[in-house]
């Protein structure tokens, strides 16, 4: 590991007048961050503690939306009474990741980026173009069992590992960033980047941005909500394809459906052809089916995982089978 300063911010104004530079990372939870710093593909020279930060509420706003603070936990968040009752997918995707001890230090903002867990980028070993852009990506004609077959290029293939994330595309999330340009808001669909030939570009959040929370607009009377996911053991793994489902149901047509992926997308993947493919429909399981073809269209797999685009397929249709159970 790379020798570092560290300092510690009180305020959310302490952050932003430090030096903005790719050099300088935010610090959290740590639970992504101290790792890549161990393997020496994290080597910032300065590290900034945001822990003391006050970004720890989630409450409602006028508008029945409900905000996040970016410093929130995944383990209060995955139980705050709030989102179990009325995001369940979110609380259901929180704690189909990573251990307790994990979920009790990450953040929520610290799990928007966190980053893929590919072995090429995280090996210096080998070349990556995420970690130095036109060195290559040895994924592609490499072993490639558990990487994307939505959304890559021919420079990278590397997944996104949240489980978070996939709940917080099909909820609609909203992100919103503090930097030295002022305030912004970003829809999730729009945070995230696919990779095409600048795969080291994975967000919207630049040197000294921070997260500071998040907004989810309020679900329509009656939304049911559901998160699926594979994986090749029962815990502490991340996901080979998981499903995040919203819809409502009534007189057995599906309304508001949203449809995002895990695990098969260089970023959390919304489904809008999937969404198209059931929105005014009868929920059958036809129905759910042609869904997840229209979802699984445009798959590129590669030699090791091939074997994703019929698992996503069921593992979409179980998921929509489960949220309309007796609706």
């Amino acid at each position: 590991m790379r020798t570092f300063d560290y300092t510690r911010a009180d305020n959310v104004d302490a952050v932003l007048r430090v030096n903005p530079s790719p050099e300088t990372k935010f610090v959290a939870g740590g639970t992504t961050l101290i790792d890549l710093m161990k393997l020496n593909v994290e080597t910032p020279s300065r590290l900034v503690d945001i822990n003391p930060l006050p970004l720890t509420n989630i409450e409602k706003t006028s508008d029945g939306a409900l905000r996040i603070g970016a410093m929130v936990r995944n383990s209060d968040l995955a139980h705050d009474a709030q989102v179990q009752q009325q995001y369940a997918v979110l609380s259901q995707a929180l704690l189909s990741g990573a251990s307790p001890q994990l979920r009790n230090m990450a953040t929520t903002g610290g799990n928007l980026l966190q980053r893929t867990r590919c072995y090429y980028f995280r090996d210096t070993a080998y070349p990556c173009n995420k970690r130095k852009p036109g060195s290559g990506c040895p994924a592609i004609g490499g072993f490639n069992r558990i990487h994307a077959i939505l959304g890559g290029s021919e420079d990278c293939i590397a997944t996104n590992p949240s489980d978070m994330a996939v709940a917080m595309m099909a909820l609609e999330a909203t992100v919103h960033i503090r930097g030295a340009t002022g305030e912004r808001s970003v829809p999730l669909i729009e945070f995230y980047f696919v990779p095409g030939s600048t795969p080291n570009r994975e967000t919207v959040v630049g040197p000294g941005d921070l997260i500071t929370y998040v907004t989810l607009p309020p679900l329509p009377n009656g939304a049911r909500s559901y998160y699926l996911k594979r994986r090749d053991r029962s815990s502490y793994e991340f996901a080979l394809a998981s499903a995040a489902v919203v819809a409502v149901v009534q007189g057995g047509r599906m309304q508001h459906v949203r449809v995002a992926m895990g695990g098969v997308g260089t970023k959390p993947w919304r489904s809008k052809e999937a969404e198209q493919a059931l929105e005014g429909r009868q929920a059958s399981d036809a129905n759910f089916r042609a869904a997840a073809d229209a979802a699984l269209r445009d798959a590129k797999p590669q030699r090791y995982n091939g074997f994703k685009v019929e698992l996503a397929k069921r593992t979409l249709t179980r998921a929509l089978q489960t949220l309309t159970q007796n609706a």
